[in-house]
């Protein structure tokens, strides 16, 4: 039997008026140490989003989606948050902030491999 390895994750949600803490699911975001995995997938409907809110800009909300895909690659092209460790680079990415683009608490599972569970979550929590 394959071993079950220990991963996090969080979803990536798109917040209009912070203040109403209405929230609509974009993506999701997993970490899985045991397989130094690191990965974002997000899906911005913008039929959805229009219908929630009418006065979002999908550019901007875009440009901080790809951010969160540069800072998982790590790397120089994530800045100076995507040259620090794996562990770092999710606590950063999944800490608590009053933004448009935001994630929920971080959750913890088992998986036995990491991109097949960050698709599944995307499939359940997004689309």
């Amino acid at each position: 039997m394959p071993e079950k390895h220990l991963f996090e994750y969080a979803t990536i949600r798109v917040v209009p008026r912070v203040e109403q803490e209405e929230f609509l699911n974009v993506g999701v975001i997993l970490y899985c140490p045991a397989q130094s995995f690191l990965k974002t997938l997000f899906d911005l409907q913008e039929e959805r989003l229009i219908a929630f809110s009418k006065n979002l800009d999908f550019t901007e909300i875009q440009e901080r989606l790809r951010v969160f895909e540069q800072i998982c690659a790590g790397g120089k092209s994530g800045g100076t948050i995507g040259q620090l460790p794996l562990a770092s680079r999710f606590r950063w990415l999944t800490a608590a902030r009053s933004t448009v683009v935001q994630t929920s608490a971080v959750h913890p599972g088992l998986c036995i491999n990491a991109y097949q569970t960050l698709d599944r979550l995307h499939n359940q929590l997004v689309l």
